[in-house]
């Protein structure tokens, strides 16, 4: 029963999303950035569902479950996030409104007049997304592990559930992922209400005596651990700088940006989108909840999917689990368009001269839509990590690009060199400290790659000045 309403409604979500877009001319414009007409309301729904995530569903619960005190940065790095984005964003609206930019690469190559700068981001952000996309679908191969009840081989539902993801992406464009985050926000409001007030009542009486009870069972489970201890609050406070800094680097959020209709819908937007950091708050308390009911679980990141598996009837695993796959589901397809556009207008197209006409550059990006999704396939099956590990190690890397934003932005001297000698060593220190495992001073990895990112390109830029700048 859990699977066939699962099945009903990730379908149904994609024929209501294709049924929506039906009456639209597909062009590159149309299919990469929804035409730039996206209202206050329509690219709230739009961000909300790239940003609240399997991640969100799954994941800061398992932080809850598994580690407790440390899953608080989650609560405020998207906050901040948002507060960057209110003074960051309406710029890059406009330039990209002005020069018709399709892209976050388009930025680069456009505002430092480097071509090769922008084939560079293209296939850097094509592989950094993998990630992310891997992390969909890790929650998402939990999630039919747990709502099969033992009986689904879920690695098959998986490929079968993202290729038809996939495919509906090659079809619908971002305007479809757009209607089919309608569906998605409704359900994931109603399934974290559910898991984070209903489950505690029923097992504790109230979400306060859960925390009592908690407190007594694991009394330093909601305090981090001092200085430059592991998780603890050198830690806590760099990964918070770190994720609100790059938040909103990511292809897929620069390309929901160029698709706002003005630049009040994006402050707008940056104004009403923490509302959302409420349905994290209920998922901890779900995660929470979930350590004292089912305490010893393997994969933190199935703690309060278990409890509903064990201990309510299957219409309710369900109608949460629906929740849950869309959540995996439909941020997915936009990380899958935003990456797959970037690979055919600034590496196929700009770099190498291929794809150059509106129907070659459709094709072109509909087949790295299936590129990329083979590519998270693999990764989810080789890489074995939590779901916020996923995101962490995806945020290493796509924070790197912040200062070649800002500093394009607001410093006219600053060079397509230095811009580019800061985003490698940047990017090679924070994989080097990942591999390793090596966390300097107790500090998130990201951070000490930043600042030698940001200290070679104002030092570079301060050396050799470029001559001729573009306004920006």
């Amino acid at each position: 029963m859990a699977l066939g309403i699962i099945a009903v409604v990730i379908l149904g979500t994609i024929g209501f999303a294709l049924r929506s877009i039906r009456h639209i001319d597909v062009d590159p414009r149309q299919f990469m950035v929804g035409g730039r007409s996206f209202g206050a309301l329509f690219l709230w729904i739009l961000l909300a569902g790239e940003v609240y995530t399997s991640f969100t569903f799954q994941g800061a619960a398992g932080w809850a479950y598994g580690k407790g005190a440390p899953a608080f940065y989650i609560l405020a790095y998207g906050t901040i996030g948002y507060t960057i984005g209110y003074f960051f964003l309406p710029s890059v609206w406009r330039i990209g409104k002005e020069r018709g930019l399709l892209t976050a690469p388009d930025f680069f190559a456009d505002r430092y007049d480097s071509r090769a700068l922008g084939v560079g981001i293209g296939i850097l952000q094509f592989f950094m997304i993998v990630p992310y996309v891997t992390l969909q679908l890790k929650g998402l191969q939990i999630l039919l592990s747990i709502a099969g009840y033992g009986t689904l081989d879920s690695y098959f539902a998986v490929c079968v559930a993202f290729l038809l993801i996939a495919g509906f992406v090659l079809t619908a464009g971002l305007r479809g992922t757009a209607w089919a985050s309608l569906v998605k926000d409704v359900l994931i409001l109603c399934a974290v209400i559910f898991a984070g007030i209903a489950i505690p009542m029923k097992f504790f009486g109230s979400p306060a005596a859960m925390f009592d009870q908690l407190l007594r069972a694991h009394p330093h489970w909601a305090t981090l651990a001092p200085g430059t201890a592991p998780n603890g609050i050198v830690w806590f406070i760099s990964t918070v700088a770190l994720t609100s800094i790059g938040f909103y680097m990511g292809p897929h959020a620069i390309a929901a940006t160029y698709s706002a209709r003005d630049e009040n819908a994006i402050r707008r937007n940056a104004i009403f989108l923490p509302i959302y950091q409420l349905v994290l708050l209920l998922v901890m308390f779900a995660g929470f909840a979930a350590l004292l009911i089912v305490p010893g679980l393997n994969d933190p990141d199935q703690s309060f999917l278990v409890v509903i598996q064990r201990y309510y009837p299957p219409w309710i695993m369900g109608f949460i689990g629906s929740a849950a796959a869309l959540a995996a589901l439909i941020p997915a397809s936009a990380l899958l368009l935003s990456a797959a556009s970037v690979v055919s207008k600034n590496v196929l197209s700009d770099g190498f001269g291929l794809a150059k006409s509106d129907a070659g550059r459709m094709l072109a990006t509909r087949v790295g839509v299936i590129v990329i999704a083979i590519f998270a396939l693999v990764m989810w099956l080789e890489y074995k990590s939590t779901l916020v590990e996923l995101l962490l190690l995806y945020y290493n890397g796509v924070t790197q690009f912040m200062p070649g934003f800002v500093f394009g932005l607001i410093w006219r001297r600053v060079s397509a060199l230095a811009v580019t000698v800061g985003i490698a060593a940047g990017l090679i220190l924070a994989i080097w400290f990942s591999v390793q495992n090596i966390n300097p001073w107790g500090l998130n990895p990201g951070i000490p790659a930043l600042l030698l990112n940001v200290a070679l390109t104002v030092g570079i830029t301060l050396i050799a000045p470029r001559r001729r700048a573009l306004q920006p």
